[in-house]
């Protein structure tokens, strides 16, 4: 069976940019458009289950947060991608406690955003954004004293070897938090993995 995509955004050129980088990742996929959800469903009700929607999240028809839940209710084979310029960690998490499948900011770029949705297609629950309102911008020069408290305390326990699992316990905040701050500091620190991050932490 073909693989069946709808990029569902209400903005005609982000959804054309969209639809360009679904192609070019997946090739064989047949993508189709929509900018209302009632266009969605129309398109989701002919043929067969779409593989994957790929939604921004304020989209017309889709009246809040817990609207995702019902979607995720009624399309249960459907592999959920929200997308949205948000950056609250808050709003970020609510979206994900919803049974989503992943979450991909609108400021990535175009390859970030391709690979992204082919690790979520594959299985990865992911939250993947640029937290520009959210966490100061530092340059490869610096360090992680320039890290927020909160960065500083998961980076430590990412130098003591603790999963993300492990970390939220210990914090007491939500694995799906967890990811994001460590992706934000991985950023922060300009490096590409949690080892790497460790050795800044323990050579600081």
């Amino acid at each position: 069976m073909k693989c069946r995509i709808i990029v569902a955004d209400d903005h005609p050129l982000f959804r054309e940019a969209m639809v360009r980088t679904v192609q070019r990742v997946l090739p064989g996929a047949c993508v189709e458009e929509a900018g209302r959800l009632d266009e969605v469903i129309a398109l989701a009700v002919v043929g067969d289950v779409p593989d994957t929607l790929i939604l921004d999240l304020r989209f017309p028809g889709l009246a809040d947060i817990a609207s995702l839940a019902q979607l995720r209710r009624q399309w249960q084979r459907t592999t959920l991608i929200i997308v949205s310029m948000v950056d609250d960690p808050v709003i970020i998490e609510q979206v994900m406690a919803t049974g989503v499948d992943g979450f991909i900011g609108k400021s990535l770029g175009a390859d970030e955003i391709g690979a992204a949705i082919l690790a979520i297609r594959q299985g990865d629950v992911l939250v993947r954004y640029l937290p520009s309102g959210l966490l100061p911008s530092l340059d490869a020069e610096q360090g992680v004293e320039q890290l927020t408290q909160r960065q500083q305390e998961v980076l430590q326990l990412i130098a003591q070897g603790k999963t993300n699992k492990e970390i939220a316990k210990e914090l007491d905040i939500s694995p799906f938090t967890v990811r994001i701050h460590v992706s934000s500091l991985l950023k922060a620190l300009n490096v590409s993995s949690r080892t790497a991050a460790a050795v800044k932490y323990t050579g600081s």
